[in-house]
């Protein structure tokens, strides 16, 4: 299917057609762990952002979601096992160092 040119506006008539959208405009959506919309970055846990060109077209659309879930076969978080697994990496770095040291 192609893309469709016109105008970017209503088809109804009587309803004003959109502002022209700034070159280089973002328009920002987040909505926090409830669903509702918010205004804080560090509230949302998904949202949208929408980049325009200088003709007033999308040029980018970007959508992110944060989630949290557990790894069930772990018995420990997340955090905890990745910080094991940094301190094994680097007792091996540090005996491999030793062996080629002597």
């Amino acid at each position: 299917m192609g893309r469709v040119k016109g105008e970017r506006g209503s088809r109804q008539s009587g309803l004003p057609a959109p502002a022209p959208v700034p070159a280089g405009a973002r328009a920002v959506s987040y909505t926090d762990a409830e669903g509702s919309p918010t205004d804080d970055p560090a509230a949302a846990v998904r949202g949208e952002m929408i980049e325009y060109d200088a003709g007033g077209e999308v040029r980018r659309r970007t959508r992110f979601f944060l989630s949290e879930d557990e790894i069930s076969w772990l018995p420990v978080s997340e955090a905890a096992f990745l910080l094991w697994v940094l301190v094994a990496l680097v007792l091996v770095w540090a005996v491999i160092g030793l062996i080629l040291l002597t």
